[in-house]
């Protein structure tokens, strides 16, 4: 089988697994906070804070910024719904906004309509690993007064006009599930070149404990999100080996290119000028005449693992009341996820390529 993901552990991991395991700090400590030191080396910011998730990572960016009842933040409708669920964990409404289906990322002409008066935060998703258009959304932002909160779950590395996703907000949210570039098992990262946001974030992960006269208080009601050093040592040794899973990446993806490319019923992904496309999930889009499911079941007989791309948020029961985003809609019947990992050899994807063909020929 080849599977859709594997992701990239080894001795590296174990070796410094091992020394957290043998130095007896177990929670946040030494191992977490050399983990953000890479983190925000890497993307050139202030600071990183370390948390359970790239799902608490959004809602602790959300709280930082005071988001509650009465507040919107316009969010794309293709997306996991944890983008959108953390607005509601707020009190806040989520407004859900199509998508363009050349990139799968926010439409900015829909953005922008759906812009009231009551919209706080734009939160544009750099979905499967490539840049939201991002002048136009900071352009939207800077003109309605409104704060940006990126959500670059999928996108460590993702590049827009020389900038690092996550690094051109005003909070920029990152996940290390096992399906992204990089993985610490469970956990996530939110960035900032905010010194206020960056304090408030550290106290609010932590319970909102503080010390006031040598003695701890608590000060909100604060969360416990924090990262453990165990899961943060997984992430220093990634971070060692984040270079060379990009390179293999892009090598994957001009394989596929150059296999796919008489497809005509598939849409291959595509990179606008000026981004830089990490590939943390390779999407395409099947012909509406496709019936998805019977494709990915008819890889899966030729020993080929695929996926749908991701979700409408708009068509989930728990959002059954909104309106489902036309191309949005379009994208979670048709996207299909092939497999993709650095441990694939560029023969699979002929393999692939081969197999695809023989399903979607009679289109």
């Amino acid at each position: 089988m080849i599977k859709l993901m594997t992701p990239e552990v080894g001795a590296e991991e174990l070796d410094l697994v091992r020394q957290v395991l043998e130095s007896g700090y177990l929670t946040t400590g030494p191992m977490t906070q050399r983990f953000e030191q890479l983190i925000a080396e890497y993307l050139g910011v202030k600071h990183a804070v370390a948390v359970s998730s790239g799902t608490t990572a959004l809602h602790l960016a959300l709280i930082c910024l005071g988001i509650g009842p009465g507040d919107e933040v316009l969010v794309p409708d293709f997306t996991f719904p944890a983008s959108a669920n953390v607005i509601r964990h707020c009190g806040a409404t989520p407004v859900l906004v199509d998508i363009d289906l050349a990139t799968f990322n926010i439409d900015v002409a829909d953005l922008e309509k759906k812009i009231t008066p009551r919209a706080k935060v734009i939160m544009p998703v750099h979905l499967f690993g490539l840049s939201a258009e991002m002048d136009t959304v900071m352009a939207l932002a800077q003109k309605h007064s409104l704060w940006v909160v990126e959500d670059a779950a999928c996108a460590l590395g993702a590049e827009y006009k020389g900038r690092k996703c996550g690094s051109m907000g005003d909070l920029g949210c990152f996940s290390f599930h096992p399906r992204k570039v990089i993985t610490t098992g469970e956990g996530g990262m939110v960035v900032t070149d905010d010194d206020g946001y960056a304090e408030r974030l550290r106290l609010m992960r932590n319970h909102a404990t503080d010390r006031r006269n040598g003695e701890r208080v608590f000060v909100e009601a604060g969360y416990n999100y924090r990262m453990s050093d165990v899961l943060a040592a997984i992430g220093v040794a990634q971070m060692g080996k984040l270079d060379s899973i990009i390179a293999k990446h892009l090598e994957l993806a001009d394989c596929y290119k150059k296999a796919l490319s008489g497809l005509n019923v598939l849409a291959l992904p595509t990179v606008p000028e000026g981004c830089k496309h990490i590939y943390q999930t390779y999407a395409t889009l099947l012909d509406d005449r496709a019936n998805r499911e019977d494709v990915i079941q008819a890889l899966r007989l030729s020993g080929i693992e695929a996926s749908i791309g991701t979700y409408s948020v708009s068509a989930q029961p728990s959002y059954q009341t909104c309106e489902i985003p036309p191309n949005s809609w379009q994208a979670y019947q048709y996207t299909l996820a092939l497999p993709f990992h650095t441990r694939m050899a560029k023969e699979d994807t002929t393999e692939i390529a081969h197999a695809l063909s023989d399903i979607l020929e009679d289109l």
